[in-house]
């Protein structure tokens, strides 16, 4: 009998994910300047691909800002009217089912800022693929390592003191520099990899976490979660304000985004060469004398 693949492990509780989504539904607005971001980016990439896309479905955390995005760029007109999963299940969580796509049945997916709570992402992944036809595109955003850096430290330090342990509270990102191989490994061709990293002053930390949980980024961690004290919450503010505040006091929040671009294999795209098969030198083609290993410092 032959053993069946090991199940991924559960690092988010994807019940626990949908409802933070369902209450920042209604709240996304005074905060929805990350996804704008990603938005925006996504469809400057499009305006760059001159093709049309008759068949497109928007998988991100909360549709509304591709729309307005693609709406107001100049690919609008390239891409068909863009479908959206009925339930949030399918944004909440990211590969947890079979998504409600046929296989090779559409041109292009889009998922925004919600793949960085997948369980599986390569999985999660490979189900867009496959649902794309041919030649379809990926475009996708999720939080990189460095997101949120500052929080997840003083969090962990503030907690240590006060009540001598610490439960993880900030999640587990991504490196931006896996992204490509992230692709590859899902099965994509001519994968892009790029990562925006920029940091959003606020007052305090109390302005932040009201921002987290407009957007629904809040804790969604498996297992059971803690709250935190006021003691633990007003060390980790004051630890925050020492530590990382500017002249103003504003403190400091760093945010990275990873962009991915990824296209569905197609005999039709462009081949890497073989190994070898080279017709011109490198040294040649930078106009440079090529040297031997005896001749290197």
């Amino acid at each position: 009998m032959t053993a069946s693949p090991e199940a991924p492990p559960r690092i988010f509780d994807a019940r626990r994910r949908e409802a933070r989504l369902a209450r920042a539904a209604h709240r996304l607005h005074q905060a929805d300047f990350l996804h704008v971001r990603a938005a925006e980016n996504a469809a400057g990439s499009l305006e760059a691909i001159l093709r049309e896309f008759p068949v497109a479905v928007d998988l991100s955390a909360h549709s509304g800002p591709f729309a307005h995005a693609l709406a107001a760029s100049d690919a609008a007109g390239r891409v068909g009217a863009v479908a959206t999963p009925t339930s949030r299940t399918e944004r909440a969580a990211p590969g947890a089912a079979a998504l409600p796509l046929a296989d090779d049945s559409t041109d292009l997916i889009v998922s925004l800022l919600s793949l960085h709570w997948a369980n599986d992402l390569p999985g999660a992944l490979a189900q867009i693929r496959r649902a794309l036809k041919p030649d379809g595109l990926f475009i996708g955003t999720l939080f990189g390592a460095g997101t949120l850096k500052e929080l997840r430290s003083v969090l962990t330090e503030a907690e240590l003191a006060e009540r001598g342990g610490a439960q993880a509270r900030v999640s587990p990102f991504a490196d931006g520099y896996d992204g490509a191989a992230l692709l590859q490994r899902a099965g994509f061709a001519l994968p892009v990899s790029d990562v925006d990293r920029f940091t959003v002053r606020y007052p305090d930390l109390f302005a932040l976490v009201r921002d987290l949980r407009a957007m629904g980024e809040t804790n969604v961690l498996h297992g059971p979660i803690r709250p935190l004290s006021r003691a633990v919450i007003a060390r980790a503010a004051r630890l925050y304000a020492e530590r990382h505040a500017d002249a103003g006091g504003r403190i400091p929040a760093t945010f990275e985004i990873i962009h991915l671009a990824g296209w569905k294999p197609h005999e039709s795209q462009q081949k890497p060469l073989a190994r070898g098969s080279a017709k011109v030198r490198l040294a040649d083609a930078l106009g440079v004398k090529e040297m031997t290993g005896d001749e290197i410092d």
